[in-house]
């Protein structure tokens, strides 16, 4: 009982940190960073996960359960459907275990768009767990500007990494 009274005080007292960083009419950068009651190696782990914290609201099937992602430089964060085809959201570029991903691409209904975006995810140690930070940049032509993507992406990201948070802190790393 303490233990989950200790994750409640941890959940409540680690705000998600959103921004956005620069936005304009090219491009944008958006930073979110959470904290977390796991290690960092636990953290990238219950990160892959993602068909387990991701919401369906932002998926193409509309169902979670088809995403993958798969930490190996070339593989994808990817979703299949359900009647055959799918979609590669990002393409994993780089690994460093436990501790950084980079993946590449353009997320949501940027995919249309003539634009290319970097997500890199890190996870460093800290007092009592760690802290992921999830940085998106995109740029090239974002029909109505990469300055009013911005604010969305943004949200979108900090949405899922609430999601992610609750599901890694219910011992989703491990």
């Amino acid at each position: 009982m303490r233990y989950l009274i200790c994750i409640a005080v941890l959940l409540l007292a680690a705000p998600l940190n959103a921004e956005v960083v620069h936005a304009d009419a090219h491009g944008f950068e958006v930073r979110n960073a959470v904290q977390l009651v796991v290690a960092a190696p636990d953290a990238l782990a219950a990160f892959t996960r993602v068909a387990s914290w991701w919401s369906k609201d932002h998926t193409y099937s509309g169902d979670p359960a088809n995403l993958s992602l798969d930490l190996r430089p070339g593989d994808c964060f990817c979703e299949r459907f359900p009647k055959g085809g799918g979609i590669e959201h990002l393409r994993v570029a780089y690994v460093d275990p436990g501790k950084q991903v980079i993946l590449v691409g353009a997320l949501g209904p940027l995919l249309s768009e003539a634009v290319n975006g970097v997500m890199d995810v890190s996870v460093t140690k800290i007092a009592g767990g760690s802290r992921l930070t999830l940085i998106y940049r995109a740029s090239g032509f974002a029909n109505g500007g990469g300055d009013k993507f911005a604010p969305k992406v943004d949200a979108m990201l900090a949405d899922q990494l609430k999601r992610f948070r609750a599901f890694a802190a219910g011992r989703g790393g491990r």
